[in-house]
């Protein structure tokens, strides 16, 4: 780390910075982040670190004031990189454990990390203690631990369920790895710093209001035009928006069989903050570590600001806070986006609540939802696969959008198609546009939203043309193509500012991205 750029940031406790790195302070055996509002030590007394992993393997104990657990990830995890393979691997395993499905993604081990890369344990042993200098299990400790503090902070668990829930076999181990960690009991945290604000019942779980925690990011975010853009395609039935309170809500049902859990999920802007305010419903408890990663992902929280704004703002003026809209649910995306192939957001919202109306799954208690409006869940893979066409024809889809949705879903329920951040990119976009009825145009939009791909470029889309000017130009793919090259590798970005551009220039809706 460059010590002397990183002093200046934490002097001016610039939040762009948050997740950059973290201070360690000799004096107080304390990491904390850049944000931290305490007095700033001497630059004598500081080291500074990359990840938090990093600090406790080298004895310090993680900030109760600025909460560590809460700083965005770390920045490039999910970015384009020209670094050598033993980089890029490393930064791949750090970013499988943050995008892995299930409730049980706290329940790493390092061979089973290593596993899932298809590398051994000394090879992957080796590789980060080359270039993170922590080893695997080190890593891992250090984000068991710091999923329980903000738990053991920001909901009303037990104390046994936060140990179960952040993969800990007992509830005596958790005891006395915290303790030895952080010279705090769980019991005498959660005491002193709780703020979790949801009611409790008699026997300790939160009633219907649900689970609360917060999340943060780096600035600038433009909140009002990422709730817009929500509030623009939402599905009747499916979401709910609160444009005024900037609050988005939805159903959400996320696994399978035994561990199939289905509610609900209300993200809301904290005011003159960089901070969100994540509610789910009691019923998701046993998913709250996906959940929190899937709200950060559709809200990109944990984009890196520093990296694109200066690239693209001479660009895009008036754009500065932008960001790239994501998905809780890839399969949807897909299906949305299909549905929303050359014709407009309106159109392909209304086509696209007639699937959810007709083929979702009810919601069984709509009265207990926080936004009212919301009473199904969205079609599961396995639904739509299974389909004639001429279901789908008869809620006005057209035929060639029948063929595409009933292979998307097939090949999504076969487990051949991985529509989530993380999944190799080529081979997704050449399984895509091998299905019949999904070209270039869609695979792009879908690497945008769905695998949070920072430098996809849909060429063909007519609003992007309409934006730079190329719209009656010809050879425009062409023309986009070569104009986009400035922006890389965050042409993503670049798309989405382009979109708004478009939408002040023309009051008509134009068939912009679903």
């Amino acid at each position: 780390m460059d010590s002397v750029a990183c002093y200046r940031a934490l002097q001016a406790r610039d939040a762009r910075f948050d997740g950059h790195f973290f201070t360690g302070v000799r004096s107080t055996g304390i990491y904390c982040r850049p944000v931290c509002k305490v007095r700033i030590p001497l630059e004598k007394n500081c080291v500074f670190f990359a990840l938090p992993a990093q600090a406790e393997a080298a004895g310090f104990r993680p900030c109760l004031r600025c909460r560590p657990e809460l700083a965005p990830a770390a920045p490039g995890l999910y970015h384009w990189s020209t670094q050598d393979a033993g980089v890029m691997l490393v930064r791949q395993a750090l970013q499988l454990l943050d995008v892995s499905k299930g409730h049980g993604s706290v329940q790493w081990t390092v061979r089973s990390w290593a596993a899932r890369l298809g590398i051994s344990e000394r090879h992957l042993r080796r590789l980060m203690e080359e270039h993170m200098h922590i080893a695997p299990l080190e890593y891992l400790q250090t984000r068991r631990l710091l999923f329980a503090k903000q738990w053991l902070t920001d909901t009303r668990w037990p104390l046994s369920e936060v140990a179960q829930r952040s993969g800990f076999g007992s509830a005596r181990r958790f005891n006395a790895v915290f303790a030895k960690h952080y010279r705090l009991t769980p019991g005498s945290m959660r005491r002193t710093f709780r703020i979790g604000n949801a009611p409790a019942s008699s026997n300790g779980h939160p009633l219907a209001a649900g689970l609360s925690v917060t999340l943060a990011y780096r600035p600038p975010l433009d909140a009002t035009h990422l709730i817009g853009f929500l509030h623009q395609r939402a599905l009747p039935g499916l979401e709910a928006v609160d444009l005024a309170q900037l609050r988005y809500a939805r159903s959400l049902c996320l696994g399978q069989g035994a561990h199939r859990y289905q509610g609900w999920m209300v993200a809301r802007f904290v005011p003159n903050s960089t901070l969100v305010q994540l509610q789910i419903s009691v019923s998701l408890g046993p998913a709250l570590l996906e959940v929190q990663g899937l709200c950060r992902h559709l809200l990109d929280l944990d984009a890196d600001p520093l990296a694109y704004e200066a690239l693209l703002a001479p660009a895009f003026p008036g754009t500065e806070g932008m960001r790239l809209p994501g998905t809780v649910d890839g399969f949807e995306l897909a299906v949305r986006a299909i549905l929303g192939q050359q014709i407009t957001v309106a159109a392909a919202r209304t086509i696209s609540a007639r699937l959810v109306l007709a083929f979702g799954t009810a919601v069984a208690d709509s009265a207990h939802m926080p936004l009212q409006g919301i009473t199904h869940y969205f079609p599961q893979a396995t639904r739509l696969a299974d389909l004639p066409a001429s279901a789908l024809g008869a809620l006005g889809i057209v035929r060639q959008r029948q063929a595409a949705i009933i292979g998307l879903a097939r090949a999504v329920a076969r487990e051949d198609l991985r529509l989530a951040p993380g999944a190799p990119l080529q081979v997704t976009l050449e399984r895509l546009q091998s299905i019949e009825g999904i070209g270039p145009w869609t695979a792009q939009y879908i690497a945008m939203r769905a695998l949070r791909w920072p430098d996809a470029f849909p060429t063909g889309d007519v609003a992007l043309h309409k934006a730079l000017g190329l719209a009656h130009e010809p050879g425009a793919k062409a023309l986009a193509q070569a104009a986009s090259q400035p922006w890389r590798p965050w042409r993503s970005y670049a798309t989405v500012r382009a979109w708004q551009r478009a939408a002040m220039r023309s009051a008509p809706e134009h068939p912009i991205a679903p």
